[in-house]
């Protein structure tokens, strides 16, 4: 069953958001106003729930200034700058990142800047403020670990994207501030999921919260990231082990509405209804960005798909025949009003589109997928190998694997592992913005896009630059010339 949030709870976390998201015009400023209202709020447990519901809400909110960190520009971008999407846009920024021709003045690495360090600011004012309100105790401990768990989940994005980065953790830091070392974002990465370990397990929490077992699942992925095996692998057997989690029969399972917050979803970000936590009025633009727009000019039913983003040719070829995720992640036709079949130019994106609930397609209130249990198979399968287990690491591949359809294959060298783990990743994880973070973790960004797009790469574009407009407003940040930009 979903759960709902109280309408006096969900009115008030829209409004801390609104303030602190559309008021700053970069992420460190504060108005005099914005203090006032958050110096009275900060009064009743009631204060603190809603403090926390509006970090969620930030995740997948859409503002005049830009979008939340997983309402579409990030995840979209993670596509573009890999081996995974092109751009069908008539927009510079996501042609620049499709092309590997992006600078410090391109508005999506702008946009994903400052939709992170917003979210972090009001995490950053619930994580400072709930611990002084008189309530239930365990109640307000929680309330700090899950807002702990969000804060860390957007550094984890940031320093993986830009490097050293501003590191921000009370609510009153400077207008201009230096960035901190990879190492010391790390630490507090870890440290604040540390902490959010100790929040409820799935089933124990209302649903669509984070919950120890995504704050394991995330651990998991920051010590994967840092090659740090034996913790990895640790950390995911932990999640694995705690039987809250399973696959579904099938990979088309995993889309369908009515498994939202299902045994396979460790961590999403919800949509359109809030259902089961904390979204505003807001619908996902899977349908609106990856379907065809020749689905609303062909389906008198189907409105406002604009096909903005594709598959690569490379990606779709990738698939076996008999590969179950391949019909399902893909749309190469359909069949039009009058009968006829649409044969498509290129292949798109169809994995979130539930039609039985949504035959109308663009706004969506699909959930977007941050940590599947897919995902953390997939990791053990990976640490283990680096760790020598390659049984064990065959086995927990295969379990992915089956679940498409595909038959037993034993890997048995380190390197022939490697290039099956990231290929299964591609695949089970396709357009879930995985992709340009996992080849630039396994060194792989410049060989896979040139195999994929026939691009050459600069390798400065395994990192991205500082923003501009951020290098122009804070005295303290470095400019891009250490990047190669």
């Amino acid at each position: 069953m979903k759960s709902f949030i109280n309408i006096r709870t969900f009115a008030v976390a829209f409004l801390l958001a609104v303030i602190w998201l559309s008021s700053c015009e970069k992420f460190l400023k504060e108005e005099p106003k914005d203090r006032v209202f958050s110096a009275n709020f900060y009064k009743t447990e009631e204060d603190a729930i809603a403090a926390t519901n509006a970090i969620y809400a930030s995740l997948g909110s859409y503002f005049d200034n830009g979008d939340g960190p997983y309402h579409s520009t990030t995840w979209i971008a993670m596509g573009l700058a890999s081996d995974e999407m092109a751009n069908k846009q008539t927009d510079n920024s996501m042609d620049q990142l499709d092309d590997f021709a992006w600078n410090a003045e391109n508005g999506a690495i702008l946009s994903i800047w400052r939709s992170h360090y917003k979210t972090i600011t009001v995490a950053n004012i619930a994580i400072n403020r709930i611990p002084g309100i008189d309530m239930d105790p365990t109640l307000r401990d929680r309330l700090v670990n899950e807002s702990k768990f969000l804060r860390a989940l957007m550094y984890f994005n940031l320093v993986r994207m830009y490097g050293p980065i501003p590191l921000i953790t009370t609510e009153d830091a400077p207008i201009n501030i230096g960035v901190s070392s990879v190492d010391d974002v790390y630490a507090q990465i870890i440290s604040d999921l540390q902490s959010a370990e100790a929040l409820p397990a799935d089933g124990d929490i209302e649903e669509g919260r984070a919950t120890s077992g995504a704050a394991k699942s995330l651990l998991a992925k920051v010590y994967l990231t840092r090659k740090e095996w034996d913790k990895a692998a640790a950390k995911a057997l932990e999640v694995i082990r705690s039987n809250k989690y399973g696959l579904w029969e099938h990979f088309a399972d995993v889309f369908k509405q009515s498994n939202r917050n299902g045994k396979e979803a460790i961590f999403s970000v919800s949509n359109g209804d809030a259902g089961g936590t904390i979204s505003f009025w807001e619908f996902g633009q899977f349908n609106v960005r990856l379907l065809p727009k020749e689905l609303t000019e062909k389906r008198s039913n189907v409105r406002n798909t604009q096909g903005w983003q594709v598959a690569t040719w490379d990606l779709y070829n990738s698939f076996s025949d008999d590969d179950e995720r391949k019909s399902v992640t893909f749309m190469t036709e359909f069949v039009a009003d009058d009968g006829s079949v649409v044969k498509l130019s290129d292949p798109y994106f169809q994995k979130y589109w539930d039609q039985s609930v949504e035959p109308n397609g663009g706004d969506s209130q699909q959930d977007f997928p941050v940590i599947r249990y897919a995902d953390v198979l997939l990791m053990y399968a990976e640490a283990e190998a680096e760790l020598g287990n390659l049984t064990v690491a065959n086995d927990y591949l295969e379990m992915v694997r089956n679940r498409a359809g595909l038959t037993y294959v034993d890997i048995n060298d380190l390197e022939t592992f490697r290039a099956e783990i990231l290929t299964e990743r591609r695949k089970e994880l396709a357009a879930e913005g995985h992709r340009w973070f996992d080849l630039v973790r396994t060194g792989q960004l410049e060989e896979r896009v040139q195999a994929a797009k026939g691009i050459s790469v600069n390798p400065r574009y395994n990192i991205f630059p500082y923003p501009q407009r951020e290098i122009d407003t804070n005295n303290e940040l470095p400019s891009n010339s250490d990047k190669g930009y």
